[in-house]
């Protein structure tokens, strides 16, 4: 048995044993047998279909959302410090979100899905500004310049999220419960409003599996190998986006996932996008329905917003990289 094959066998392991104990243990316990059993406690099998496996499942969709994002803006970018929250697309997918929210948008063609669309399109402009600027103040685009650039955006939309929590009203609430982040009281239809973009996002990397290999070696190489890098850069850019928006539309914002996953796996599994991309999707999902598991017992039965599990996971990690990067880059 190879490497990847030991690979895809933990992380599916894994993750079905973190979904096993998120739908599980809670406030009240159930046996996973509900899922299956007739003739059962009506009160357990309510809160096992209608609360907790949907919340499973959509902690599980954000957290792959984000981490497959952020193992295709890390081997784009060749920088193990780029994901969606430290180069600003989070908080650009948040700021769209949170306008929709603030001045009550909505489009009738697009119904539910104007959110995330929003969201999506926020996600999307950040992330092409940032490039773009990066590309203005240093054309070599090093790693500190990029990620210095997503910083400078992010604290100006984080601004802008300011402005419209000071001016807000009634929606105050709403709007403070998405920046935090969480899964909680969401339901099956947000599982279905972020799945098809999911879907087609992931689509989009994983197709760019093997050219985002190629540029691993530097866009000149990989134009050589027949790589049509400008079509690739900007497909792998918008399906980041797509996961990124879409995520932040049904969860808030939630840091560190996009970084930490996909840099784990890396070190425990290599670094072939071709396993990669796929194996930072599992590993996603499994953190942050664990993540969440934590976030809803620790201080039982209050619960505690998921982006702060993250944060205090992710924070440590992202300082160790960094301070590895610049070692490495002093020796």
């Amino acid at each position: 048995m190879n490497k990847s094959s030991v690979a895809y066998i933990v992380s599916i392991a894994t993750l079905l044993a973190v979904v096993w104990l998120g739908v599980s243990i809670g406030s009240v316990n159930i046996p996973i047998s509900t899922l299956w059993s007739s003739g059962v406690d009506e009160k357990a099998t309510n809160i096992l279909w209608k609360i907790r496996m949907p919340r499973v499942v959509l902690a599980g969709l954000v957290g792959a959302s984000l981490a497959i994002a952020g193992a295709a803006f890390q081997g784009l970018l060749k920088n193990p410090l780029a994901d969606p929250y430290t180069l600003g697309v989070s908080s650009g997918a948040s700021v769209g979100a949170v306008m929709t929210l603030f001045f009550g948008i909505s489009i009738p063609v697009l119904g539910t899905y104007t959110l995330p669309i929003f969201s999506m399109v926020g996600a999307a402009l950040t992330m092409f500004l940032v490039l773009g600027f990066a590309r203005l103040v240093d054309h070599s685009m090093t790693m500190e310049t990029i990620i210095l650039t997503g910083i400078i955006f992010g604290s100006f939309l984080g601004s802008v999220l300011s402005l419209m929590i000071a001016l807000t009203g009634e929606e105050l609430r709403q709007i403070i419960g998405w920046l935090l982040g969480s899964v909680s009281m969401r339901g099956w239809n947000y599982v279905t409003m972020i799945l098809p973009f999911v879907i087609i996002g992931s689509m989009m990397l994983w197709l760019c599996r093997r050219e985002l290999n190629a540029m691993l070696f530097g866009e000149e190489r990989a134009h050589h190998l027949g790589v049509n890098v400008r079509r690739r850069k900007f497909m792998i850019l918008i399906g980041g986006s797509i996961l990124t928006g879409a995520a932040v539309a049904v969860s808030g914002t939630i840091g560190f996932v996009g970084l930490v996953v996909p840099h784990m796996t890396r070190l425990l599994w290599g670094a072939d996008h071709r396993h990669l991309l796929t194996l930072s999707f599992l590993n996603g999902a499994s953190l942050l329905i664990i993540c969440d598991l934590i976030a809803r017992t620790i201080i039982s039965p209050t619960e505690l917003p998921v982006g702060v599990i993250t944060a205090f996971i992710g924070a440590p990690v992202f300082a160790l990289i960094f301070y590895k990067q610049r070692r490495r880059g002093a020796m």
